[in-house]
């Protein structure tokens, strides 16, 4: 209630020009804190939420993530876990330095707790993110990173981008997203039919277990698109099942417009993929599909319309093993994630979640 009542009026009215503006503002605050250790310990006593789970071989201290997107450059990496966060996912990064698209590039929707972006993966690069991390502590939670291909580099060479990043970036991460679906990249979304997606997985997962040196490589999983049919989607989880992917996220913006409240209709016919509550139904149906399509074989992280505690649950119930979220934190703030964890935590204890117990594992390939 704090958070709606003056903390997000206060960031609408800085960012009332350009969103964007809010958003770094924020970023700059909880980098901020991130090196104030006892303002961190403050802030986890309050919003920390317990609830152990071991998802493709990694320990969880809860099932809510930070979204990709958030946070890309990897600036307040302490604070998210502060925030209640059990994991976080920092990206999407892509091996060149890159401004992304023309600004403004980011627009709320605020009747339909939506918001549209076209930011274009603008992020400092793969080796500044790797200096980054680099430089301090590892935070307390495990972190994603996003990979995604440089607007600069042909689709043919595709391949060789995510490889970069990923052996520049490999000892930092405890898992990778392979990020073929956002809609803000000419072209990407390409690179999420079969042939073209089976050789940058066959690239990662060989150069994997070359890195890991004979132990276990560290799980890569593949970010889908909700534009997709259900017949591409089962052809993609058939990649990824023969790949040695470790799991999907489910899924990222899309570029339909269904669930609108029509006092946003004009802001929505800005161009960019939309995020936040129209997805919720969206991201429910696919993850339940993968679920059944892969008999619960391949994890997946439910990403999309999670604005309410509930709807967190909704993913639990529908198959996924984890959640995340990105524009449900943009309008309800932190007390969305410690109570979607809640949520998640009853779920799993109530329903035949599919998500593993701390003594449990997942699909590795």
């Amino acid at each position: 209630m704090l958070y709606r009542r003056m903390v997000r009026p206060v960031l609408y009215r800085v960012g009332r020009g350009d969103p964007e503006v809010a958003h770094e503002r924020t970023l700059g605050w909880l980098g901020s804190i991130s090196g104030k250790p006892w303002l961190l310990d403050a802030l986890s006593r309050l919003n920390v939420v317990r609830d152990p789970c071991r998802v493709f071989g990694i320990d969880f201290p809860n099932a809510v993530g930070l979204a990709a997107g958030m946070d890309k450059n990897g600036v307040a990496l302490h604070a998210w876990p502060a925030l209640g966060f059990g994991f976080m996912e920092i990206g999407t990064v892509t091996w060149r330095a890159q401004p992304g698209n023309p600004r403004p590039r980011l627009y709320r929707l605020p009747d339909s707790n939506a918001l549209i972006n076209r930011m274009g993966f603008n992020n400092d690069g793969a080796q500044a993110l790797a200096r980054r991390l680099a430089s301090g502590p590892r935070p307390k939670v495990p972190v994603g990173i996003s990979l995604g291909k440089s607007k600069a580099t042909p689709l043919d060479r595709a391949v060789d981008d995510y490889v970069a990043s990923f052996v520049e970036l490999y000892r930092f991460a405890d898992y990778f997203a392979v990020n073929v679906s956002s809609p803000n990249t000419p072209g990407l979304r390409n690179l999420q039919d079969a042939d073209e997606l089976a050789t940058i997985l066959r690239a990662l997962y060989e150069e994997g277990v070359h890195l890991a040196g004979g132990g276990r490589p560290k799980p890569i999983l593949v970010k889908i698109a909700p534009d997709l049919t259900e017949t591409a989607i089962g052809q993609a989880l058939e990649v990824c099942l023969s790949h040695g992917v470790s799991g999907v996220i489910a899924a990222n913006t899309t570029l339909g417009r269904d669930g609108v409240a029509a006092s946003d209709l004009e802001r929505a016919a800005q161009p960019g993929g939309l995020s936040g509550g129209p997805l919720r139904e969206i991201t429910r149906s696919i993850v339940s599909f993968v679920y059944r399509e892969t008999s619960g074989r391949l994890p997946v992280i439910g990403v999309g319309g999670i604005t309410a505690p509930d709807h967190a649950a909704a993913l639990i119930d529908a198959g996924a093993s984890l959640v995340q979220l990105y524009t449900g934190l943009v309008y309800s703030g932190p007390r969305l994630v410690k109570g979607a964890a809640r949520a998640a935590r009853r779920s799993s204890h109530q329903t035949r979640s599919p998500r593993p117990r701390p003594q449990g594992g997942g699909h590795h390939g």
